[in-house]
């Protein structure tokens, strides 16, 4: 497990030069973009190539890593069961009958000894007097 965490550190140092190396260089290809001599390393044409060496290798490194990491994932985890515990699995649904009551309701019945009434119709109370809305005067 120890050098699953190493690897793990690594990685992360090594997507983090990659980010740095990507962030500095310029877009049209022209590197670090410092002075130097004109056949130096840091001069505009081999800072570009350094620049594209270097983000090559990380991007390598990185893709190597990962895929190390996964194996040994893999490898640590490979004898392991699934746990189906929390495996709920549903009983088919049982046929209801057509009539749930089983016709109680058409003798105004319903199961338990209760009779069925038909509700009265609400009307609004007569004595309710309406509602004075104040008026602006001019």
């Amino acid at each position: 497990m120890s050098l699953f965490i190493f690897l793990t550190v690594v990685q992360a140092i090594v997507a983090a030069l990659l980010v740095g190396v990507i962030l500095v260089q310029k877009s049209e290809g022209g590197g670090l973009g410092t002075g130097g001599s004109p056949a130096g390393l840091m001069s505009a044409r081999g800072a570009a190539d350094f620049m594209t060496r270097l983000t090559a290798i990380l991007a390598a490194t990185f893709v190597a890593l990962s895929i190390v990491l996964a194996a040994l994932a893999v490898k640590s985890s490979g004898n392991r069961t699934i746990d189906n515990s929390l495996n709920r699995t549903i009983a088919p649904a049982q046929q209801l009958p057509t009539d749930p009551l089983g016709g109680a309701a058409q003798n105004g019945a319903v199961p338990g000894g209760a009779v069925l009434v038909p509700s009265a119709s609400v009307t609004p109370a007569a004595s309710a007097s309406p509602v004075a809305v104040p008026t602006k005067k001019p």
